[in-house]
């Protein structure tokens, strides 16, 4: 199972500005806001990602992937990293959309919407989750820059707050959030995301045939 935690940056949260204070919400949320990419949206580094043909471009969300080691269920935030094997370079790609705490499934979980890092980056040799920098290239062009400093839930809190309802098994992702302002790519082109310590992932945009 991949998970993602959307407006887990304090710029997304921030962007919204006075909206979530409007209906139907009326307040900041107080919980993960979480979706789920299902096993169709799973992508290899290197796999062409063909665009539907509804589809003109997607947002390239660059997500720091943490992959557990074993069962968590309601675990402290002070034990939660010792729950995690390691890390993956993972691309939440969507179809732009307005909708926000609630991710629209048409716009998330078309079919290769979720490329996941082939390399495994062991906790150990990665360290603070918390300080990790993203770079996001769009056919080799630097189009995004951003840190996991801005999280608003650090790993280990996400993690605590999300088994605390959601029991995650050895091998699954929690998707720590996408920077605010995801580049968009379309269809001809290439991303290409590093996370330091982590690792690369990259794949080419197609046209449906």
């Amino acid at each position: 199972t991949v998970v993602g935690a959307a407006l887990n940056t304090r710029q997304a949260l921030a962007a919204l500005g006075d909206a979530v204070d409007a209906a139907p919400y009326k307040a900041a949320p107080k919980a993960p806001v979480l979706y789920i990419k299902p096993a169709n949206t799973y992508a290899r580094n290197g796999e062409v990602i063909a665009l539907p043909a509804d589809v003109d471009e997607v947002e390239v969300g660059a997500c720091l992937g943490v992959v557990f080691a074993r069962q968590a269920t309601r675990v402290s935030e002070a034990e939660a990293l010792d729950y995690v094997a390691g890390y993956r370079v993972v691309a939440d790609l969507s179809v732009p959309h307005a909708s926000y705490f609630r991710p629209a499934i048409k716009q998330k979980c078309r079919d290769g919407f979720c490329p996941i890092g082939q390399d495994l980056a062991p906790a150990a040799a990665v360290g603070d989750p918390g300080a990790l920098d993203i770079e996001v290239r769009i056919d080799g062009q630097v189009a995004q820059r951003a840190s996991t400093a801005d999280l608003i839930r650090p790993v280990a809190r996400l993690i605590a707050d999300v088994t605390q309802f959601m029991t995650l098994e050895a091998g699954d992702i929690l998707l720590a959030g996408a920077p605010h302002g995801a580049p968009r790519a379309r269809a001809g082109q290439r991303y290409d995301i590093s996370i330091s310590r982590v690792g690369t992932l990259g794949n080419r945009l197609a046209a449906a045939r």
